[in-house]
């Protein structure tokens, strides 16, 4: 078996024998969570497409199938299946389990920050098209949340914390950390060049963003709008 679909495979292994969970019942919001799946992956897959057809990153034969999508082997294109609903689940089980959001008021800041912070990355680095765009998406898409006055960021900050550490592991993975060669290659002149280990530093952007808007599309698809008060 490929590793990167082995990797697929221990990823959401976990998450998904969770999803009947008494408390959380993962599994009774499914019909929410697959129609904004079907719609965030559907724009990443074309995105990822695009890059690999310019060459910002690639794929190592050695680790996966031979069953492809156009230019995307069939494993990176499970990895947005896999990697949403892990990070999804993980989101509903912080919703469910804390009370209280601890985030409440900050959240509000750390939003202003990676908008600052994603404008300035994304208008400095125009050359590098990975970073510039990954930036720009993000800071677009908090800041419209922000602006619709979205109530569940401090939970999804949080849990993002969480969801961090196994990303950093799979994303390292993926990258050479545990293997002679990467699984998936990058292109550092698309990219700052700064690894976290052997993980472009961008990752950890790209998967927020890939995160938020699997979960801006479930809580809308939930609640039919953003702004509903919990806590």
């Amino acid at each position: 078996m490929p590793l990167y679909l082995l990797i697929n495979l221990a990823v959401i292994s976990l998450p998904l024998a969770l999803s009947f969970d008494k408390k959380v019942h993962f599994y009774k919001k499914w019909k929410y969570f697959f129609p904004a799946l079907f719609i965030t992956a559907s724009v990443f897959v074309a995105w990822d497409i695009g890059f690999t057809a310019i060459g910002a990153w690639g794929f190592n034969p050695e680790y996966h199938s031979d069953i492809y999508l156009i230019n995307l082997p069939f494993e990176e294109v499970l990895f947005f299946i896999t990697v949403p609903y892990a990070s999804v689940f993980t989101y509903e089980v912080f919703k469910e389990y804390i009370q209280r959001d601890p985030l409440k008021v900050a959240s509000k800041y750390i939003s202003y920050i990676l908008v600052i912070v994603g404008w300035f990355m994304g208008i400095m680095f125009l050359q590098r098209i990975y970073t510039s765009i990954t930036f720009t998406l993000l800071a677009l898409l908090i800041g419209y949340l922000e602006y619709k006055k979205f109530v569940h960021f401090g939970i999804f900050y949080l849990s993002y914390l969480v969801i961090i550490v196994p990303f950093l592991l799979v994303n390292g993975a993926l990258t050479g950390l545990f293997t002679p060669e990467p699984i998936v290659w990058y292109n550092n002149n698309e990219n700052l060049g700064i690894r976290i280990f052997t993980i472009p530093v961008e990752d950890v952007f790209y998967g927020m963003l890939l995160i938020l808007t699997n979960v801006t599309f479930y809580e809308f698809f939930r609640q039919g709008k953003l702004n509903n008060e919990r806590y």
